[in-house]
């Protein structure tokens, strides 16, 4: 595909979770088919790229996230010719496809781990994993007192009396980047998916892979923070300086192909930490994660904008924000009091900051989260810590329907793999669509961000803005969040009154303005004249 060779460095992307965004087959489970219909609405949406989140064989004990063959299609979502036809569409569109790759674990039912296991102790192919002999009496205790990310001891004892290590899921092993053949085994892995034309890869636990020797346990204050879902909290697990050269070596790959293919790392650490992951010569990006544990506080923001920012890299990858994804709660409910309003400002906030900008599937329609009956939980981290992500991952609404699927599978299908909640069917594709035509004030979410994405493009396009500005961050008495890029203001109104402008043209805004003034919980994005 032609195109900006540094595309990413201010690309707008759109997550798709692709077991919940539409279901061609009626099975009740989205798949590549479903993705490939909804390309021409994506294509309107006017992002640059579509990020797919796992679609390779699994047993789905994580939802794709505990990959058994790397190099296919799992037949639930269809096969490879299934993702060719994907592919073919979305670069006719001008749309770039970004894919999962998954490589701190696999899944307990891949060969290679099955090989492991019926070689038995000191083999081989057990080198591949983290095996290791227990504590205490008989060896019954874990190894080690690492936590499972996903609540619980992060072993598991197998027959012979050996303990392996998973940081996430029993059915997850990790794999062991210090055995020569993992690097290589990637590699392979890499290329299967660049040379069927993938614009580039999302890189699971990018800063999992290596685990420090001899796998110490962690420290009293380090047990202490180590929360379910908090990778960040467990150093000896993670941020080993070995990946560097991983990424370096990864990075030549990628950039062998024309064009040179993106590499984008889920890094969940603190900024100056997830930047070293950016230098020249490593990932093209990392995800700013500040935003998605930030409250709704200008004062906060500030300080998750200026440490994002002042942690770039010379020369390195752009910041990309992001404040929903598949792993946390949607932001209408996440900001609530006032969330709906919110969400529509937070959406507008991060597409008007210099870099990257990751939006989640149903983000651009004000999706709430759903609060999924306990009996039809199905996130695996549910049974262990009682946290759950599907109220995230519902199904996306397409139609107004009182009842059925509202759009997301044929009428005659299976029910979703979800269930929908009562009243869905307003939040649809449908009806913010009816609404944008009627004109609607203020305009339909979808609508906003549409125009945004637009507008984006059309003031990169024309220098006003570049992935890499500055930005001076203020903040005011009143609760008003101004974050300046030159001539251009986004201004965010996160206390509980109206504020004023800066002076200028009014670009747009998340919400219809007061006698001039920026109403409460809503943001605008403002030029000055020259």
């Amino acid at each position: 595909m032609d195109g900006d060779a540094e595309w990413w460095r201010d690309a707008a992307v759109l997550q798709i979770y692709p077991r919940s965004f539409a279901d061609a087959d009626g099975d009740g489970v989205g798949d590549l088919d479903g993705v490939t219909a909804r390309l021409p609405y994506l294509a309107a949406l006017g992002v640059d790229a579509v990020w797919l989140t796992p679609f390779q064989r699994s047993p789905q004990a994580d939802h794709g996230y505990d990959v058994s063959d790397y190099c296919d299609v799992d037949p639930l979502f269809g096969d490879l010719g299934a993702l060719d036809r994907l592919l073919g569409l979305a670069h006719d569109l001008g749309l770039r496809v970004i894919v999962d790759l998954v490589p701190n674990h696999c899944s307990s039912a891949h060969p290679l781990f099955a090989a492991a296991l019926a070689a038995g102790p000191g083999s081989s192919e057990r080198a591949r994993f983290h095996f290791a002999p227990g504590r205490g009496p008989d060896g019954a205790e874990p190894p080690n007192n690492w936590p499972s990310v996903f609540g619980g001891p992060a072993w598991t004892r197998v027959p012979d009396g050996e303990w392996y290590l998973h940081l996430f899921a029993p059915e997850q092993p990790d794999w062991n980047w210090r055995d020569p053949r993992t690097p290589a085994f990637f590699d392979a892995i890499l290329r299967f998916w660049f040379g069927r034309g993938c614009d580039g890869v999302r890189i699971d636990v990018a800063h999992g892979l290596f685990k420090a020797p001899g796998l110490p346990d962690l420290s009293p204050a380090d047990l202490a923070a180590a929360t379910p879902g908090r990778l960040r909290a467990v150093p000896p697990a993670c941020d080993q300086e070995e990946v560097h050269a991983l990424y370096r070596r990864w990075r030549e790959l990628a950039d062998s192909y024309h064009p040179g293919r993106a590499l984008i790392g889920e890094v969940n650490l603190d900024p100056d930490r997830a930047a070293r992951y950016t230098r020249p010569d490593e990932l093209h990006q990392a995800f700013a994660f500040g935003f998605l544990a930030a409250p709704w506080d200008a004062a906060a923001w500030r300080d998750v904008g200026e440490e994002l920012l002042a942690a770039r890299v010379p020369g390195g990858g752009a910041v990309t924000w992001v404040v929903e994804n598949h792993d946390v709660v949607r932001t209408p409910t996440r900001y609530a009091p006032g969330g709906a309003a919110r969400a529509r400002a937070a959406l507008l906030a991060v597409l008007g900051l210099p870099g990257g900008a990751y939006l989640y599937q149903g983000q651009e329609l004000g999706l709430p989260e759903v609060d999924v009956p306990e009996a039809a939980r199905q996130d695996p981290a549910w049974a262990r810590s009682r946290h759950s992500r599907d109220g995230c991952r519902v199904p996306i609404p397409w139609r107004r329907d009182p009842a059925g699927t509202h759009g997301f599978s044929p009428d005659s299908g299976a029910p979703p793999w979800l269930p929908v909640p009562e009243g869905w069917g307003a939040f649809s594709v449908e009806a913010a669509e009816a609404a944008e035509a009627a004109e609607a004030d203020p305009a339909p979410t979808l609508h906003l961000c549409r125009a945004a994405v637009a507008l984006r493009r059309r003031l990169h396009a024309e220098s006003v803005l570049g992935a890499d500005d500055d930005v001076a961050w203020e903040v005011d008495d009143d609760g008003r969040l101004t974050a300046r890029r030159g001539r251009f203001a986004v201004v965010v109104a996160m206390g509980d009154q109206a504020v004023p402008l800066p002076d200028g043209d009014v670009l747009l805004a998340s919400a219809p303005l007061d006698a001039g003034r920026l109403p409460a919980d809503s943001a605008a994005w403002v030029r000055a004249r020259m």
